[in-house]
């Protein structure tokens, strides 16, 4: 991968902001999940001389973020594929704007240490915290299909993140499915167990999202943010220790926490494309299948790839 430092970020952003001064009054409303994309930004120095407002609004996870969106209360977010799923197809006015690829290690399903689970066959029948909706979710329903078990075969308890830690550690729980931060931080603080990760199972993407209204109203903003965005994810795979240490120190976490994630996991941002609406309709058939969707929607309504020129501006390749 070419070398990113900060000066090419740099140089980056001023070229953008000359396009976008008109927006300066502009406010974009962002929503984050543990610090996703307001630390990445702030390590590469990627927001400097933004040429509008950033008002972030943290979510533990994507179905709070997706009902704030639907609510109006904030423009734009980071989530899994799976529960955006389930927020357009319950038909929120939302789209895709661009799509984040990432190795899956960190997406699992976690024991505690002391228990005697070593593979999935020794869940059946056993309790599972997740996110209803979330790629956890997904992760769950995906894994006991390549068992050729029921989706009953465990009993899944719809948990958000911080209820579905204290009830693993408790014991009320067997298992949970969960994603990072989460997971590094079970793994390396209290040390948890994997017993399976998405590395194989679930396709690895996720998406930036914005409501029909901020796409209309505001899309020189959006576009100068995903252009910053997708140069800071590449500088972070370039650097991911300078990253580790920053984002500790941002989100408040012994910086053990996102050395072990970001050592397993790279991500990045890639343009609209057959392959992501693609990926998108395997999850969509997936929790279809399952009963689980209030429509079966088609994933190439789900996207507008008139972002993608700000992808490869951030990419330096426009």
């Amino acid at each position: 991968m070419t070398e990113f430092t900060r000066r090419t970020l740099l140089v980056g952003a001023t070229a953008i902001a000359a396009t976008t001064a008109a927006g300066t009054e502009t406010t974009l409303r962002i929503g984050d999940q543990r610090g996703n994309q307001r630390a990445v930004l702030e390590a590469a120095d990627a927001l400097r001389d933004v040429p509008y407002k950033i008002s972030w609004h943290e979510f533990p996870a994507a179905a709070p973020l997706i009902e704030a969106l639907n609510a109006g209360a904030i423009d734009a977010g980071v989530v899994g594929d799976a529960p955006f799923t389930f927020g357009f197809a319950a038909g929120v006015p939302m789209r895709v704007i661009a799509a984040r690829r990432s190795t899956q290690k960190g997406l699992a399903l976690l024991v505690r240490s002391d228990s005697p689970a070593r593979a999935l066959t020794d869940l059946r029948g056993k309790r599972i915290a997740t996110g209803r909706g979330s790629v956890g979710h997904f992760l769950v329903l995906q894994a006991l299909r390549q068992q050729g078990w029921p989706d009953d075969a465990v009993t899944i308890s719809f948990m958000l993140p911080a209820d579905a830690k204290v009830a693993l550690l408790s014991g009320s729980v067997d298992g949970w499915s969960t994603w990072e931060p989460y997971t590094s931080q079970l793994e390396v603080i209290d040390g948890a167990r994997q017993i399976l990760n998405g590395e194989g199972l679930t396709p690895g993407q996720g998406f930036q999202i914005a409501s029909e209204a901020a796409i209309a109203t505001k899309r020189d903003q959006l576009a100068d943010f995903i252009a910053r965005l997708t140069a800071a994810r590449r500088w972070a795979n370039a650097h991911r220790n300078e990253y580790a240490e920053i984002w500790a120190k941002l989100m408040g976490f012994p910086v053990s926490v996102p050395r072990n994630w970001f050592d397993r996991t790279t991500e990045e941002l890639v343009e609209i494309d057959d392959r992501a609406v693609r990926d998108e309709q395997r999850v969509i058939d997936v929790y279809a299948d399952a009963g689980l969707l209030r429509n079966r929607v088609e994933a190439k309504a789900a996207f507008d790839s008139s972002f993608n020129d700000a992808i490869r501006r951030g990419r330096g390749t426009a």
